[in-house]
């Protein structure tokens, strides 16, 4: 079985300059965990997570006020958070593959490529889907 039948398209990106707090929001809205990075080409520029951009916010212990929060969070990026360095698979990767990868280097969704165009995503909820249409076949 390959990725490109179980993976989840069309894949939901954002641009580079997007601001944390309206990539949340996005992610909070699509029912969404990771979020692929492109530049305005389409090219994939890096990945985060709804965790990566919890962890840039601020925590609750902080003595700014909302105005002073607010302006501060406006002014960081996914560009400036997100993971850089992606690991990806192509389409036409087989699934036991994939599902080893991810297993060996704990990532928990891999944006799929067809040459350097983000195509789709295959997720750890995509892969226990096979697992139990494997079971109940």
């Amino acid at each position: 079985m390959k990725v490109s039948e179980r993976m989840t398209k069309p894949v939901i990106t954002a641009p580079p300059d997007m601001p944390i707090q309206d990539a949340l929001n996005l992610m909070q809205e699509k029912g969404i965990h990771r979020l692929p990075v492109v530049n305005s080409k389409g090219q994939l520029r890096g990945i985060v997570s709804d965790r990566d951009l919890l962890h840039a916010s601020p925590s609750d212990a902080t003595s700014l006020s909302v105005w002073e929060l607010n302006y501060l969070l406006s002014k960081v990026s996914l560009r400036d958070v997100m993971t850089k360095s992606v690991i990806t698979v192509e389409g036409d990767s087989r699934i036991r593959e994939t599902a080893r990868i991810m297993v060996d280097k704990k990532i928990h969704g891999l944006p799929v490529m067809d040459g350097d165009t983000v195509v789709g995503i295959i997720t750890e909820t995509d892969l226990f889907k096979v697992l139990v249409d494997l079971l109940e076949g």
